[in-house]
C-alpha cells in the first residue's frame, strides 16, 4: 500500500455517485472514508435485508470496488465482488460482494469489521463505513402525483420513492431517530474536508442529515465541507430540479449544516448568476469546472473530478 498523504477527507452518499466521487478522491489522497446510506430496499440487496434481517450490502460492496487497490490483485478481488450470478435460482442476481459482506457480518461480529477485513482483502485505498449500523427504510410524502395535482401521500422505500413521480415535500426515515455508526461519527471529527454527493438526492444524500449522530458531527466538525452538484435531475426524484435548488433541498434538512463550497460542472448550469448568488447566501463559494465525461451521458469523469477537489482542497480554487 502506498505510504498516506493528502488531506483527511470523509465522502458521504450511495450508490453510483459515491463510487463515481471516491474513484475521483482515491487520486487525491489515501486518507479516504467513504460513509454509505443504508436504506436500500431493492434487487440483491433488499432480499438479503429482508431474508437475513442485515444491512443492504449493495451499495457498501459499491464503495468497496471502486476503492479497490491497483494492480492485478486489486482488479482481480474487484471483479469478484462485483460478480452477479446469472439465473433464475435462489442465487440469480446476487452479488458476490454482497453474499461476502452479509456472511462475513456474520462470522466477525459486526458489519465495521466485515467492511474493513473486505477493504484489506482489495488493498483498499480508504475505509468504507456504514451511516448507520441498522438499516433503514425512507418515507416521503409526495404531492403533484400524475393526475392528482393536489393529491398527497406517503411513499416508503427507496426504489418507491427513486420512482414515483410527483415533488417531495417532507422526507424521514424509519426508525425515526437511527443511531449513527460510531466509526463514522468519529471519522467526520476528525476530517479536514467532508464531500456530500454527488448521488441521487432524496435516497443517497439526503438520508445521511436525518440521522442525528451524523448531522450533529457534520455540525460541529472544523471539516470543510464540499457539496459536490449532479450533473443533470434525475427523473423520478429531481426532476425539473435546477441546481439551486439541491442547495434549498439539502439546507432545509440541515439548517445548522455550513457550506464552504459547492462543486458544479460548467456546462450543466444554466444561469450562473442565480447558483452563484444562492451559494453566496449561505456562506459559502462556487467552484464551476469540467468534471463530466464529456460522452454525452451524465457521468462523472474520475480525473476532472479529482482535479476539482484537488484545486478546493489545496486553495487553488480560491484564488
Amino acid at each position: 500500500m502506498n505510504e498516506l498523504h493528502g488531506p483527511r477527507v470523509v465522502a458521504f452518499g450511495g450508490g453510483h455517485g459515491l463510487a463515481a466521487s471516491l474513484q475521483a478522491l482515491r487520486l487525491v489522497t489515501t486518507e479516504l472514508t467513504a460513509v454509505v446510506t443504508v436504506a436500500d430496499d431493492g434487487g440483491s440487496s433488499g432480499r438479503l435485508r429482508e431474508e437475513l434481517g442485515v444491512l443492504p450490502p449493495g451499495d457498501l460492496r459499491m464503495a468497496l470496488a471502486a476503492l479497490a487497490g491497483d494492480g492485478a490483485w486489486g482488479d482481480s478481488w474487484q471483479a469478484v465482488l462485483q460478480h452477479r450470478f446469472p439465473g433464475d435460482g435462489p442465487l440469480g442476481g446476487h452479488a458476490v460482494g454482497n453474499l461476502l459482506l452479509c456472511a462475513l457480518t456474520q462470522t466477525e461480529g459486526g458489519v465495521v469489521p466485515a467492511l474493513d477485513l473486505v477493504g484489506r482483502l482489495l488493498g483498499a485505498a480508504g475505509r468504507v463505513l456504514p451511516a448507520s449500523c441498522t438499516p433503514l427504510e425512507i418515507c416521503a410524502l409526495v404531492t403533484g402525483l400524475p393526475g392528482q395535482p393536489d393529491v398527497s401521500r406517503e411513499v416508503c422505500g427507496q426504489v418507491a420513492l427513486a420512482t414515483t413521480p410527483g415533488s417531495v415535500a417532507a422526507l424521514w426515515l424509519r426508525p425515526h431517530d437511527p443511531p449513527a455508526c460510531e466509526e463514522a461519527v468519529q471519522a467526520v471529527l476528525d476530517a479536514d474536508w467532508v464531500v456530500l454527493g454527488p448521488g441521487s438526492w432524496f435516497t443517497s444524500v439526503l438520508p445521511h442529515l436525518l440521522v442525528p449522530g451524523l448531522r450533529e458531527a457534520l455540525e460541529k466538525t472544523p471539516a470543510r465541507k464540499v457539496l459536490s452538484l449532479n450533473l443533470a435531475p434525475q427523473p423520478g426524484e429531481t426532476a425539473g430540479f435546477s441546481p439551486e435548488a439541491h442547495l434549498d433541498v439539502l439546507l432545509a434538512h440541515a439548517p445548522s449544516l455550513t457550506l464552504d463550497a459547492v462543486l458544479a460542472d460548467e456546462a450543466a448550469v444554466l444561469d450562473t448568476r442565480s447558483l452563484g448568488s444562492a451559494v453566496e447566501a449561505v456562506g459559502a463559494r462556487l467552484v464551476l469546472a469540467r468534471v463530466a465525461r464529456g460522452d454525452g451521458t451524465a457521468r462523472h469523469d474520475p480525473q476532472r473530478l479529482a482535479a476539482a477537489y484537488d484545486s478546493i482542497f489545496s486553495g487553488a480554487a480560491w484564488r
